[in-house]
């Protein structure tokens, strides 16, 4: 099948999108781009004319406030001076642009805590849905201002894939300043080729070349890949597209056109909270796990029992994100523990049946109940 016969088969019946659009698509050394803003806000327009719902993900804080200050400092708190001056601008443009046709905007600031911590994720999901409901374009940004590096998404491109998750969107589209994904860098390949289709996110993104960050955004094509590969789990269709080109935008969300590289879902769809333990998570720390154990939540869909703990690495709390790593050192899951890292050290290689000998108390049998464990590497 062609990019057009799944795209027929995936967006006939699509009725809310996210748009990411990216620091490069927006702006360039002289800060933001006014007639890019309206062109994109156009394309947005139309599709929301159509009755479909539709959020966007913006960067272009930081660019348009290293264009006010006239320098391009690097630290944190040189990034965030930047984001707080670049914000309003940001914001100034995209509502301009909306006001001409008679759209209301709202702005959405949110940091990893935001979409990580349960209450505030519903939260955020109720504000968004909410504002869909009263025909309110959602613009949604990481709040740089704040962020330091715990509570940092990252890239806005990851923002995208987690909010279109979130309010359980059916198309993602991410612009690029690039066609969509290449067979290799265009800046240091002059024969990189499009990829139109990505029918199997899992296999085929593996060992892409991907170009490093531009001189204006946090990320590169390898972020993309990241993002298209986490909203594929959750069984989200994304489109990857050169953001500068004429109706990119309507081109991506028309089932009869052709654009820049279409990811296909997987199969299965993620569960939401498996989805929020593998992408939203942050590990904070991670357990070395025998073979047989590895063998048995990846194969067998089993529960990490303490027998089969090796090592453990980090300070984490019961409840807490870990890693789960092979006998080979990768990780191929994670999940949340029952217990915090000192009683799992205590516990490893131990059975079930000795827990209350060796801690005193009992939360659970399991150290990572099958429930609350997701594997990262399977192909659905």
């Amino acid at each position: 099948m062609s990019q057009l016969d799944y795209k027929v088969q995936l967006l006939g019946s699509i009725r809310r999108i996210v748009i990411k659009v990216g620091s490069a698509v927006l702006s360039d050394r002289d800060g933001l781009q006014a007639a890019t803003i309206e062109h994109l806000a156009e394309q947005v327009e139309a599709l929301l004319g159509r009755g479909l719902e539709v959020a966007l993900v913006t960067s272009g804080a930081i660019a348009a406030g290293r264009a006010r200050l006239g320098r391009r400092g690097s630290s944190m708190a040189e990034r965030q001076a930047a984001a707080a001056i670049g914000q309003i601008e940001l914001m100034r443009q995209w509502a301009k642009a909306f006001d001409l046709r008679k759209r209301t905007i709202a702005q959405l600031l949110l940091t990893h805590e935001d979409v990580a911590e349960r209450r505030r994720r519903l939260n955020a999901v109720q504000t968004i849905r909410a504002l869909l409901s009263a025909h309110v374009l959602p613009v949604v940004n990481e709040n740089d201002t704040v962020a330091v590096e715990e509570i940092r998404m990252g890239d806005n491109d990851v923002l995208s894939s987690l909010v279109a998750d979130m309010i359980q969107a059916e198309l993602l589209i991410i612009l690029s300043d690039v066609p969509g994904v290449l067979t290799g860098d265009p800046r240091k390949r002059p024969d990189a080729k499009l990829i139109p289709l990505i029918m199997d996110p899992e296999a085929q993104m593996r060992g892409l070349v991907a170009e490093s960050a531009g001189p204006l955004g946090s990320g590169g094509m390898a972020t993309k890949l990241q993002a298209a590969r986490q909203a594929a789990r959750a069984g989200i269709t994304v489109i990857i597209a050169p953001g500068r080109e004429s109706n990119a935008i309507v081109a991506a969300a028309d089932p009869r056109s052709e654009i820049g590289t279409l990811v296909v879902p997987a199969r299965k769809r993620m569960r939401s909270r498996k989805h929020w333990i593998a992408f939203a998570l942050r590990p904070m720390g991670a357990l070395a796990l025998d073979r047989g154990a590895a063998e048995a939540l990846r194969l067998r869909g089993r529960s990490l029992l303490a027998s089969g703990v090796r090592d453990v690495h980090g300070n984490f709390r019961s409840g807490d994100c870990v890693s789960l790593l092979d006998n080979d050192g990768v990780e191929f899951g994670r999940g949340l523990v029952n217990y915090p890292a000192a009683d799992v050290l205590r516990l490893k290689g131990r059975q079930s049946t000795d827990i209350v000998r060796v801690l005193g108390y009992k939360l659970a049998d399991e150290i990572v109940h099958r429930d609350n464990f997701v594997l990262l590497d399977e192909t659905v």
